[in-house]
């Protein structure tokens, strides 16, 4: 591995021109797809296995023509104080309403509220339903624009009108902070390079493989029916690794340039020993982005695969993009520890007639990783206590953790959605924002408007139900719709319990009917969602992190280090989770993260941090540990080489936690909910790993196995393939004299 990456390292050093033609030609292709593909269609939300989406086929088969997909609005009115919506002059804002609605190209249907029955009992709010043929994402915008001006019009008559629904959904929108975060990440690298041009480097080729990943998706993403928020997440993934990734293999280069070798063999040993760690931690997070595929929802596997990609693509332009930058660059990129344009040690002429220093002799002043390092060594079990015991507690709020899916109840109380959603718990119930739809099969009874009946008087003896429809047949009078509404919102337990409570008497009435009952709709959807990814989360966690870990045993060669790194991400992503149900569901500095409105945490959360913080955790696993193992390789001590690697590792390994925190914070500022939990959550749980697990308890640990952290069977390190990460081939070809030309032959035994 090592030998193969440092020969590609030195071809793109020398073929620059070549490789960056590449990169720019495969981001203008991307561009030219993305500027050039149809718009985005609406995102097919099915979750294949689920009793609410065999209801839903079911709907889609039964009633043909109703557009069960279709966008929704609820134009909510209500009347002035004092006042109710039955007297003349409201009624006749409402009907004026509902008759503008109505003339629109891609309306269904619109629900008078006077015929329809939705006045609530004090007479003061009334709602119309208005079903569009299309998608939220698909609807005109003259369409979306016609609804606002319908409702201006009633408030302009004196009435306040909020409109619910998806038919306004709006595409996310990330906010400054983003902006921010980039920034925050190119001062962390100005400092740690103490170079413009070095700085750049890493944020350069990030954003190039940023904008060849999320044009290649926004390119697929009507084809693929991919959603906003997937191009996010691929955008919050691939800056994060992307500038990470970069940034250590132009740490290494510049550590390289420090012992004296010539620019294109440093660059070459870069990429031959950071771009290993490099390659295998982006395996990590490829491995965990693509096993999302496990729990069967597809939008949730077309994301971890959308992100995925992007990391490959990360991957791929350190190891080729960045050596050739390097090239492109040349003395103005400074060996590690030289200061402006002046370095304070000798200098010799190499053969391009480039300067370059020799290697500093003399007793070097330990840096901070260095005194940091050896104080844990000292202190390993005290470390690994204090450590472990402040993970816990952080993850304390984690047993309180409750799930669901966001719903208008959960948007800022600045929109019309949620003023709607407000406005109708107000006259009708809070749980007439989540009614449940219970679908009647008959087709197998021999009676099906007796079952329909029957269906219905069961439901009303439930508790917690304040109102069920009658049944609705279609045509074929086989199958029939029944409307329940809850008397308790629907992002409750309550709420739950009732789903399961209408099905458990659909098993009772099957056995003696024949007919079979279902229960869908957005809340018992969300319900479904919910449990399919709770009964996902135990398989997903012991396939990625076993792989991950089958992985890492041929990275370092080891049983325990693995081990000890996965028991370690367990700490990191409890607390992270601990932290997120403190922000978003208890409310603490709620109004410093912009969290209008606490909840529920989103279903996906826990499994999508699970995913991603490990991957992302083995990166520093890989980075801060394989300086060390390359260290014993070499022949230090133990604890010597825990010392060594953050002599060199710690520095940069800090500075990419920094920038990957910066990262994911920017997202914060995100109106998309969902969005906004997974910044918050990724970046403190990268602190988390980063600072505590990474920096204190790794090392503790180490120092407390000593020589038994890298032990390995003798039978399973023959079978084990020699993979070479610390680039010991690389060293042994210069202990034995090899020039530049014999290093390029160099063929690993």
């Amino acid at each position: 591995m090592a030998t193969f990456l440092y020969k590609l390292g030195r071809l793109a050093f020398r073929r620059r021109h070549f490789v960056a033609l590449i990169w720019v030609a495969l981001l203008t292709l991307a561009g030219v797809g993305a500027a050039s593909a149809p718009p985005a269609g609406t995102t097919s939300f099915s979750i294949p296995g689920t009793e609410a989406q065999k209801a839903f086929d079911l709907l889609e088969q039964r009633f043909p023509g109703q557009s069960a997909d279709g966008a929704t609005a609820r134009v909510v009115f209500k009347a002035p104080s004092g006042e109710k919506m039955t007297d003349a002059g409201n009624k006749a804002t409402v009907e004026k309403t509902v008759d503008e609605l109505a003339d629109g190209s891609e309306v269904a249907s619109v629900a008078d509220p006077y015929t329809g029955k939705a006045v609530s009992k004090d007479g003061t709010i009334a709602y119309a339903s208005v079903r569009y043929d299309v998608s939220g994402m698909e609807l005109e915008e003259s369409t979306k624009h016609a609804l606002e001006d319908a409702a201006e019009q009633a408030r302009d008559a004196g009435l306040t009108v909020e409109v619910g629904g998806d038919a306004l959904q709006a595409v996310p929108e990330t906010g400054a902070t983003e902006i921010i975060g980039i920034a925050v990440a190119a001062v962390v690298l100005v400092i740690t390079f103490g170079s413009l041009v070095a700085a750049g480097l890493p944020l350069l080729t990030a954003l190039i493989g940023v904008g060849i990943g999320v044009s290649s998706i926004t390119a697929l993403a009507s084809a693929l029916e991919l959603g906003s928020t997937t191009s996010i997440l691929a955008m919050m993934i691939g800056l994060a690794v992307g500038i990470d990734y970069a940034l250590f293999i132009v740490s290494r280069y510049r550590a390289e340039l420090a012992e004296g070798r010539e620019r294109e063999d440093a660059a070459g040993r870069a990429v031959g020993t950071a771009g290993s760690a490099v390659v295998f931690a982006g395996l990590t997070v490829v491995i965990a982005l693509v096993g999302l595929a496990v729990v069967n929802i597809p939008m949730l596997t077309k994301m971890g695969i959308a992100a995925a990609g992007t990391v490959a693509i990360a991957v791929l332009i350190a190891l080729t993009m960045i050596p050739a930058l390097l090239g492109y660059a040349g003395r103005r990129v400074k060996p590690a520890g030289a200061k402006g344009g002046l370095l304070s040690r000798r200098r010799r002429d190499d053969k391009d007639g480039s300067t370059e220093p020799w290697k500093e002799t003399g007793p070097a002043k330990a840096n901070l990783g260095t005194r940091w390092a050896s104080f844990v060594v000292r202190r390993p079990l005290a470390v690994l206590l204090l450590g472990v015991i402040g993970l816990g507690a952080a993850a304390i709020p984690a047993s309180d953790l409750e799930l669901g899916l966001p719903d208008d109840g959960s948007q800022p109380t600045s929109t019309t959605q949620r003023r709607a959603y407000d406005l109708l718990s107000e006259g009708f119930g809070p749980g007439f924002n989540g009614p449940l739809l219970v679908v009647v099969d008959a087709k197998g009874s021999d009676a099906p408007k007796d079952a329909f009946t029957q269906v219905s008087d069961e439901i009303k003896g439930l508790d917690g139900v304040v109102a069920v429809t009658p049944p609705a047949p279609n045509k074929g009078g086989d199958t029939a719709t029944i409307s329940v509404i809850p008397d308790s919102k629907p992002s409750s337990v309550q709420t739950e319990d009732l789903v399961h409570a209408i099905r458990d008497a659909g098993g009772d009435i099957k056995a003696g009917t024949g007919a079979e009952t279902l229960v869908t709709g957005s809340t018992a959807m969300n319900i479904d969602v919910s449990e399919k990814l709770n009964d996902a989360l135990l398989p997903y966690l012991v396939l990625v992190v076993g792989l991950a870990f089958l992985l890492l045993i041929v990275v370092f060669r080891s049983i325990l280090v693995p081990l000890k790194a996965a028991l370690g991400f367990l700490l990191s992503v409890m607390a992270a989770l601990g932290a997120v149900v403190a922000v978003f569901q208890w409310g603490w500095l709620s109004g410093l993260m912009g969290v209008e409105e606490t909840g529920p945490v989103m279903s996906m959360m826990p499994i999508f941090m699970v995913g991603v913080v490990f991957g992302l955790a083995m990166d520093y696993e890989v980075f801060l540990v394989t300086r060390m193992r390359e260290a014993y390789v070499h022949g230090e001590k133990p604890s010597q080489a825990v010392v060594t690697g953050f002599k060199h590792g710690a520095r940069v390994v800090t500075a990419a936690a920094v920038i990957m925190m910066a990262v994911f914070a920017g997202f914060i500022g995100s109106s998309e909910a969902m969005v906004k939990m997974i910044g918050f959550g990724l970046a403190i749980a990268v602190f988390f790993d980063a600072f505590v697990v990474r920096m204190a308890i790794v090392p503790a640990v180490l120092a407390l196995l000593g020589k038994k952290a890298w032990w390995l069977p003798k039978w399973l390190d023959r079978a084990l393939p020699n993979v070479d990460v610390e680039g010991e081939g690389l060293r042994t070809a210069d202990e034995r004299g090899s020039g530049p030309d014999e290093d390029r032959e160099l063929v690993r035994t």
